[in-house]
């Protein structure tokens, strides 16, 4: 029989473009069709073709599945509507009267989704810079059953051991969670530093384009498998496939893009450090950053994000207000260069205690740098810093 499934010997950037499968063995079709139907047929009472109700199993999001799977070097891939929604359903493993140890400045919405819902619910969560070690082991308590990390971090860059964090919850029998959103799983897998399930908001590189929603669990215990796919189902927020096909369209190109966004990144961060209106860049491919020789122990890149202080929150309103080639919105890991104000944006939801503590101040940048080239991204940044101090109010950030 003719062998449709890609080789896990192949090199990163040839499993990105094929995916789980090389065809669809039925028509020999190159692209994953978009399998746009609600319900299938039974050939007949107890036979089955595998597939039932949509909402449950989809032709076009299990092989999305199937291939993120793969990439991460799991056995189990599940496909959500969006990132929280797969979150979500992580947190639903756990019961009341658990604990996690969560890092301190990872997204602001997941932030919102465990304190102010599922806290209701008798989770409790300790939030804590996992990339100091010795903080996070002081975090754990009898009750603690798992540790949920970022890393890197977003938006502070710091970079968390995913391997000694492995080590650490295992010791007590708790499962180690890892958003590896930032670095996609071409530049970084953690599944084979001993993580137990990575989690990714799909919207951002997987996809790539700024065009789509998803959300991604990855993991290779089969105990986990029933309990998750239950929750997808119950639920409800399980991919739809024409998502589902732009997304396994977008991973076909994920290698060429991250190489790019990493190479404009580099370069661009080099470049903000010598403004005088920058007073510091965070990006992990900094030979200088506190956590580089780690970076470079457990990923194959630093990928497409930076973070910049202002020396003056005053130049925060002019800055977005003329940037041009570089777009003010939220998201990021998309082929287009867009800058965000994390204060009011993605972190709003945090505590002003907390964000600080964090670093998240109103002098703070996030900028996820797109495959333009790099040239005229520096020009934009510079003209839009000459600009700087010239008659916008804060209150239009808000707008």
């Amino acid at each position: 029989m003719e062998d449709t499934h890609c080789n896990n010997d192949y090199a990163p950037a040839t499993r990105t473009v094929h995916g789980a499968a090389l065809f669809e063995p039925h028509t020999g079709a190159v692209s994953t069709p978009i399998y746009q139907s609600s319900t299938f047929r039974h050939p007949g009472l107890y036979e089955s073709t595998g597939f039932d109700y949509s909402r449950g199993v989809n032709p076009t999001r299990a092989e999305l599945e199937r291939t993120l799977a793969f990439l991460e070097n799991g056995k189990y891939g599940l496909a959500f509507a969006t990132g929280m929604g797969a979150i979500s359903a992580v947190i639903k493993i756990f019961r009341p009267g658990d604990h996690l140890v969560v890092s301190e400045d990872l997204y602001g919405g997941t932030y919102r989704l465990f304190n102010e819902y599922y806290a209701h619910y008798g989770f409790s969560f300790s939030w804590v810079d996992t990339s100091d070690f010795a903080k996070t082991e002081a975090a754990l308590r009898p009750e603690t059953k798992a540790l949920f990390i970022e890393t890197p971090s977003n938006p502070m860059m710091k970079v968390t051991d995913i391997r000694r964090c492995g080590e650490l919850i295992h010791k007590r029998g708790g499962l180690l969670i890892v958003d590896n959103t930032f670095l996609s799983p071409y530049f970084q897998n953690p599944l084979k530093m001993g993580a137990d399930i990575v989690v990714h908001s799909g919207t951002k590189y997987l996809s790539g384009h700024n065009d789509t929603l998803s959300g991604f669990l990855v993991h290779s215990r089969p105990e986990l498998d029933v309990p998750l796919r239950n929750i997808q189902k119950s639920e409800g927020a399980s991919l739809a496939p024409f998502d589902a096909w732009l997304t396994l369209r977008g991973i076909k190109t994920l290698a060429v893009r991250m190489e790019k966004h990493e190479k404009n990144a580099l370069k661009i961060a080099h470049w903000l450090r010598e403004q005088p209106e920058v007073d510091r860049v965070f990006y992990p491919g900094f030979e200088d950053h506190p956590q580089y020789s780690l970076s470079r122990s457990q990923a194959r890149g630093f990928g497409g994000m930076i973070s910049f202080y202002l020396k003056d929150a005053d130049l925060v309103p002019a800055l977005l207000k003329n940037v041009s080639l570089i777009l003010f919105a939220e998201s990021l890991g998309g082929v287009e260069s867009l800058i965000t104000y994390p204060l009011v944006q993605t972190h709003e939801a945090i505590p002003e205690a907390m964000r600080l503590a964090a670093g998240v101040n109103d002098r703070l940048m996030r900028l996820s740098v797109g495959i333009e080239d790099p040239g005229d991204i520096i020009e934009d940044l510079r003209r839009a810093f000459h600009r700087c101090g010239h008659g916008t109010s804060k209150t239009e950030i808000r707008a």
